[in-house]
């Protein structure tokens, strides 16, 4: 990806010095995330303990992280004690306030703000630039607390991304998803969750979920979260318009989103997988929707919300 010389985002706030601030609640509903580990069924049962605890193992995260926050879906996020990549307890690093890492960040920050202004406008809108918050370890945002372990999430309370980017690495070395489209395309799945939120959808979903039953919500997450998939790919989309785009970088986000697919992820953590319980998409899934946004630019055609997936 060229990225290097184009325009940096202004909504960019580096708040990895002071991460960490307060005490850990059970986070609460809103988040919206990327997942780290796959979750096995109802909260609260000792299957599901003891597979967060191997998949802490296997991942290299604090379990508590994400038995904390009770049932460790995407709904809502991690909570209780966190510890970041290096083994500290809560706190920030300090890391450099004008990095390369962040500078990258920022610039697709500024993509994204770039493409969906103009999709907006086109369909006279406007379009509200989210904010994208830098931390480490912990950080508490209008969703609740939530940790490094939780991996990137939006939070619509308060309209921004939260990252930590350590989770980078993670993506790498552990998830086997390297590139800096893969990279780039984290931070425009949500990202994408913030255009729902501006559409409305996000109000619509957690509207629908109330009452409804654990396998019946997560279903509805994963309309949800494929739909981010495929506003990550309209965003690709028009990106590859401008030229900026290398080759194998499609390629390297497409793998991105089979790595994290909810079947791939518990097949990795647990041996198999358990469908009811995907509140993400499976492999497949990820990748349909991701490449079906990136082939036509079109909103229209990220409808994940009614019919098959």
């Amino acid at each position: 990806m060229l990225w290097k010389g184009r325009r940096q985002s202004d909504n960019v706030e580096d708040d990895r010095s002071d991460s960490g601030g307060g005490g850990l609640g059970g986070g609460s509903p809103g988040q919206f995330r990327i997942p780290i580990g796959g979750s096995a069924g109802g909260g609260g049962s000792i299957i599901l303990v003891i597979l967060v605890v191997i998949a802490g193992w296997y991942f290299g995260f604090d379990p508590s992280a994400i038995l904390g926050g009770g049932d460790g879906s995407v709904l809502p996020g991690g909570g209780g004690q966190v510890t970041d990549n290096s083994g500290n307890q809560g706190g920030g690093t300090g890391a450099p306030a004008n990095d390369e890492m962040k500078q990258f960040v920022a610039t697709v920050l500024a993509e994204t703000e770039d493409t969906w202004t103009g999709i907006f406008k086109s369909q006279g809108l406007t379009y509200e630039d989210p904010k994208l918050v830098l931390f480490s370890g912990q950080i508490r945002s209008a969703c609740g607390s939530a940790s490094s372990s939780a991996g990137p999430f939006y939070c619509p309370g308060d309209r921004k991304v939260y990252l930590d980017m350590t989770f980078f690495q993670q993506l790498d070395q552990q998830f086997g998803a390297s590139g800096e489209f893969a990279r780039a395309y984290v931070i425009a799945h949500e990202v994408g969750h913030h255009v729902q939120n501006l559409l409305g959808t996000m109000a619509k979903f957690d509207q629908a979920r109330q009452g409804a039953s654990e396998a019946d919500a997560n279903q509805m997450s994963v309309r949800i979260e494929l739909q981010a998939d495929c506003f990550a790919g309209v965003w690709a989309h028009f990106t590859a318009q401008k030229g900026i785009l290398e080759q194998g970088d499609i390629e390297s986000a497409l793998n991105a989103a089979k790595q994290i697919g909810d079947d791939t992820l518990q097949k990795k953590m647990q041996g198999y997988v358990v469908p009811e319980s995907f509140n993400h998409g499976t492999s497949q899934q990820r990748q349909t929707w991701l490449a079906r946004g990136y082939k036509s630019g079109k909103l229209s055609d990220c409808d994940t919300l009614s019919g098959p997936l």
